[in-house]
């Protein structure tokens, strides 16, 4: 089985919710083990104008391959109804793989590790909840100089809703 780490973010619809539903959707994955979820963060769009998104970071360990993975992500999104209608815009989910072990993918779907999540800090503090001190990501970066070059700067950690969203394992 391969540890898998999935970055959770909403800004519609009742963010936290959406964010439990995830979790909930998660953890009845074929194949798969849940593992854990982070604290509830939030934090401002990356984009003017926008809600203020809730995020979090779950992790799974399962058998699937990194595509069929994908699409059963993508599935809980529109079940829990996202709409695609611009790349960066409100989404009531957004759902993505950060980590699959340790490996490289570059698919056109698919990017591990997620291309952006080494500048993101509501990803890389919730991923830091879950994964040791000594994550080292395929590609050589460790999460605590990760960590180091991104400071934790507008973010506010949810009290009390890591230990709401916790599922018996």
């Amino acid at each position: 089985m391969e540890r898998i780490y999935i970055g959770m973010g909403s800004n519609l619809a009742d963010p936290a919710e959406q964010l439990r539903n995830a979790v909930e959707a998660i953890a009845q994955l074929p194949n798969s083990v849940f593992v854990g979820v982070s604290a509830f963060y939030q934090s401002d769009s990356l984009l003017p104008g926008q809600p203020r998104y809730t995020n979090a970071v779950a992790t799974i360990e399962t058998h699937m391959a990194p595509l069929e993975l994908l699409d059963a992500l993508q599935a809980i999104e529109n079940d829990q109804g996202r709409e695609r209608l611009e790349r960066w815009g409100p989404r009531t989910l957004d759902l993505d793989i950060l980590l699959f072990g340790n490996q490289l993918i570059d698919e056109p779907r698919l990017k591990v590790p997620h291309y952006h999540m080494h500048a993101r800090p509501f990803v890389l503090y919730p991923l830091a909840e879950l994964a040791p001190a000594s994550l080292k990501l395929a590609d050589g970066r460790s999460l605590e100089q990760l960590l180091k070059d991104c400071p934790f700067v507008g973010l506010e950690r949810l009290p009390g809703l890591a230990e709401s969203n916790q599922l018996a394992r």
